[in-house]
């Protein structure tokens, strides 16, 4: 089975609909590429960017029976859907919450052994900071992390954009690669953050880690909501 997404949408119709829903950023368009800067404390909306991803899935036994490299198991999925505003999360990124919880109990993977995190994180104030809190519910506690600090989540937006239908796919593939290679890849344009932003979000510059189980977030519109679990074979 091949599994993906793409999406080519840089076109005035999309530019001029996202701008009314004031989703975009516009106060960096003499320095674009520095326009999508998640979790960043001057981050003001996403960049529309254009791209594919397709992974191919294939039953375990299958693929060791004819000697296929494995990057990495596809160990559970969450989804939700809180339907709470066209285009905004709650606030306590409830949905967020309730999707990437549904993944660990379909992955049986406790919240400690997650290794990273590649988050939605569009570059929205809203947003990032709702999914923000949702992971630090998540993974803070008994059964998880026991400080911020240990807690690694990167968004790949920063350096790609946000690929809209093709998102989901290319995290994934950042997410397996970060189990296949032990490299957290890192958050472009993160250069300051406010108080509740104190987890490890990989700023600027990638870092070479242990990555036994990654998660990887995709939030639409509308409040629908997907997490996928990987981990290492």
């Amino acid at each position: 089975m091949i599994a993906g997404g793409a999406e080519s949408c840089i076109h005035p119709l999309v530019l001029g609909g996202f701008s009314r829903c004031r989703s975009l950023a516009t106060s960096f368009n003499d320095s674009p590429e520095k326009a999508s800067r998640p979790f960043d404390r001057d981050r003001e909306g996403f960049i529309v960017g254009e791209g594919a991803a397709v992974v191919v899935l294939e039953e375990l036994e299958h693929a060791k029976s004819r000697g296929a490299k494995i990057y990495a198991e596809l160990k559970g999925y969450g989804c939700s859907g809180d339907a709470y505003h066209m285009t905004a999360p709650k606030e306590s990124g409830e949905g967020a919450l309730l999707a990437m919880k549904r993944a660990l109990r379909n992955a049986l993977i406790s919240p400690g052994t997650v290794d990273y995190i590649n988050a939605h994180g569009t570059s929205t104030v809203i947003g990032d900071a709702a999914e923000n809190f949702a992971i630090k519910t998540l993974l803070l506690g008994s059964e998880g992390k026991q400080k911020t600090g240990d807690i690694n989540v990167s968004s790949t937006k920063g350096a790609i954009g946000h690929l809209l239908g093709g998102a989901g796919a290319i995290e994934a593939v950042f997410s397996i690669l970060a189990i296949h290679e032990n490299v957290l890849p890192p958050t472009i344009n993160l250069d300051n953050t406010t108080e509740e932003f104190d987890c490890n979000y990989v700023p600027n510059v990638a870092q070479e880690r242990r990555v036994n189980v990654a998660m990887t977030n995709s939030f639409g519109f509308g409040g629908t909501n997907s997490t996928l679990c990987f981990a290492r074979y």
